[in-house]
């Protein structure tokens, strides 16, 4: 993991000079994710399916990000994002599971949060604009499942540096852009990847998005791990000064 963040920030330091912007930039985005959840969640060598086994729904979901972009040379903009996913469902197991006996019904929650920061660099703004950074995600996942008085908890937590990049392609004097942006990182079996693209529009200072998201998680905390696949369409709104 040392290798690959020594490895990223070198890359930045030599990016860094090559572009910058030419004025201050500010921005701030709210988002609604419709996702769907896929996979395995596992404790103690035991897995459960999240959605052939605990019939896992849409909860509700927060994203937000903020970013800030300055013409000064060499030190990186900044972006800040947020996301949180709730799923909860009331399933089967088809095998043991902690406390639980196969053929248990059971409740579940799923709650899976994020915190990002990102450093990055312009490394094209005119039509064609291209980003390359590091993010430092702050990231936690927890199932709860519970069967009458019994419950149980699978638990993972990480910081995690991830590879930045996105790019965008204005359509001149239209206020339309196609995009893309993403992080990742794969390390000692452990990957996780975040990736979106989007249509957007802008009118004056508003900015609206539409487009699909997937977040792939496979991830172990000791004996817990969680090896899980979020994804579908979302839309949101900005403003960018």
């Amino acid at each position: 993991m040392r290798k690959l963040t020594l490895a990223l920030g070198s890359s930045l330091i030599l990016a860094a000079p090559l572009v910058q912007a030419d004025i201050v930039g500010l921005g701030a985005s709210v988002s609604y994710w419709d996702s769907d959840l896929s996979g395995d969640v596992a404790s103690g060598g035991n897995s459960v399916d999240v959605n052939d086994e605990l019939r896992m729904e849409d909860d509700g979901n927060a994203n937000a990000s903020i970013y800030l972009e300055h013409p000064v040379p060499l030190l990186p903009n900044v972006r800040l994002a947020y996301t949180l996913v709730q799923q909860s469902g009331d399933g089967s197991l088809s095998s043991n599971y902690g406390p639980f006996p196969a053929g248990s019904s059971v409740r579940s929650d799923l709650d899976l949060e994020q915190l990002d920061l990102t450093l990055y660099y312009e490394i094209l703004d005119n039509w064609v604009n291209l980003d390359l950074g590091l993010t430092v995600r702050d990231f936690s996942g927890e199932l709860l499942l519970q069967s009458g008085s019994a419950a149980d908890r699978t638990e993972a937590d990480a910081v995690l540096p991830l590879g930045y990049v996105a790019a965008r392609f204005d359509l001149p004097l239209t206020g339309l852009a196609v995009g893309a942006e993403g992080n990742f990182i794969s390390f000692d079996g452990d990957s996780m990847r975040d990736f979106n693209v989007y249509g957007q529009y802008n009118i004056s200072l508003l900015q609206l998005r539409a487009g699909y998201r997937q977040l792939a998680v496979d991830y172990e905390d000791g004996s817990d791990a969680f090896d899980v696949k979020i994804d579908g369409p979302f839309i949101s709104a900005g403003v960018a000064f």
